[in-house]
């Protein structure tokens, strides 16, 4: 498996893989497949190319089957601050260790820019296998959003999680 930063050649896989997900576990995202499958692909290379932003991904054989985005706050009084943000794991390679290496990629890039203190999360609060990962690598959690999502008329509480650097 390789771990790497994506960029802007990497956008058709990455907005492929988006959208898998947006429709696999649409209780996972505050944005659904049908608000973003017509979105051109420059937006996705933008995205991809925003300096306030790392969007790391996991490859096995070629083929991008997991992404992780890292976000600094931008704002000066917020600037110690980064949020972990749209990861996903394709289904048939979850539990084989690619979640927990994006999230240590992550990590590991917010200690090296420094400036990051804290890093925060939300995760589906019935979503164990994503918390227990969290919590191997230190995050805990600091509160509950009650009904933070509805799909489908069904509500999703959310995990509010932070891990101190």
């Amino acid at each position: 498996m390789e771990i790497r930063q994506l960029h802007r050649h990497d956008a058709e896989a990455y907005f492929a893989l988006r959208l898998e997900a947006l429709k696999t576990n649409p209780e996972a995202f505050g944005s659904s497949y049908e608000e973003e499958k017509d979105y051109p692909i420059s937006r996705t290379e933008n995205r991809l190319a925003d300096s306030s932003s790392y969007v790391f991904g996991a490859f096995v054989e070629n083929q991008l089957i997991g992404v992780l985005t890292l976000m600094k706050d931008t704002k000066q009084k917020m600037s110690h601050r980064g949020h972990l943000y749209a990861a996903y794991v394709t289904p048939l390679n979850r539990g084989k260790g690619a979640g927990k290496q994006l999230v240590q990629i992550a990590i590991n890039k917010a200690q090296e820019l420094r400036e990051i203190e804290q890093l925060y999360l939300e995760v589906v609060a019935d979503n164990i296998p994503a918390k227990k990962l969290y919590e191997s690598l230190g995050f805990e959690t600091y509160g509950i959003d009650r009904k933070a999502l509805k799909v489908s008329g069904k509500y999703y509480d959310e995990a509010l999680m932070v891990l101190y650097l």
